[in-house]
């Protein structure tokens, strides 16, 4: 099977996961990435910045494709996504210029726990209660800083996090749902930039590659996921999905052990 197809699967893969459980594809494609790199035998200092890289900028895809649906169902709180933005696409870039600067085996390491954590959340179902409003401007943008920095440095558009901080905020879950739709695209825009900035003086990197987003890849990780988001929110109506996202949950922590044993 060529390594375009085996890109074309990992999308679909993440795609329709991300329907059917509602979660960012980044927990799926960052690790499959980081394998199909390895394949390519592309050096190991560059496999994790690569695949962390072409996984936010696929991710601005699907946020975009996210946004436009929630929004047609008036499901996006736009005056809570416009305070939120500045904050989560400083953090982003943040994290990205921050990449450049961790060894692969702690960029590895940072994932590792982050699909740890989220795989924990999605097991137990954990969700704050409503305990405040939203914090002031100054607060609010060191918040969703972190979290974005975060988010840039694991890949991912960071719906796990903005979630349940909406939610604790005490932001009706619909609204928080749909509006972490909207704030995945700023999330993954301005993680790309920093990841496409950063890498492009980058020796040994792969041909048709845009500084750490390796557009092969990207295209057919883009074109997978589009395909596949659909027909899994339409199974997620079908399907005891409790039960799904415990299956989910033990497949990120094999994920996360396999690539834990990989560092050590």
């Amino acid at each position: 099977m060529s390594i375009l197809a085996l890109y074309l699967l990992a999308g679909c893969a993440a795609g329709f996961l991300s329907g059917l459980l509602g979660i960012g594809g980044g927990l799926i494609l960052v690790p499959a990435l980081v394998v199909l790199f390895t394949m390519q035998q592309i050096a190991e200092p560059l496999v994790m910045p690569l695949a962390l890289g072409t996984s936010l900028a696929s991710i601005a895809f699907t946020s975009f494709s996210s946004m436009r649906a929630h929004h047609a169902r008036g499901a996006v709180d736009w005056q809570l996504v416009r305070r939120m933005v500045p904050g989560l696409a400083a953090g982003a870039a943040l994290g990205a210029a921050l990449s450049v600067h961790f060894s692969p085996g702690m960029l590895k390491a940072f994932f590792i726990v982050f699909a740890a954590v989220a795989a924990t959340q999605m097991l137990i179902g954990c969700r704050p209660q409503a305990a405040r409003t939203l914090p002031g401007s100054v607060t609010l943008f060191a918040v969703t800083s972190v979290i974005s920095c975060i988010a840039s440095l694991a890949g991912v558009g960071g719906a796990s996090m903005t979630i349940p901080f909406m939610a604790w905020c005490s932001i009706p879950l619909r609204s928080a749902i749909g509006s972490a739709g909207a704030l995945g695209l700023p999330i993954a825009l301005a993680g790309v930039v920093g990841y496409v900035v950063n890498g492009l003086d980058m020796a040994g990197l792969p041909p048709l590659s845009l500084g750490f987003v390796h557009l092969p890849a990207l295209v057919a990780v883009a074109a997978g996921s589009v395909i596949t988001v659909p027909p899994g929110a339409a199974l997620s109506h079908k399907l005891p999905v409790s039960a799904l996202k415990g299956v989910f949950a033990f497949m990120m922590y094999a994920i996360a052990g396999k690539m834990l044993v990989a560092v050590l």
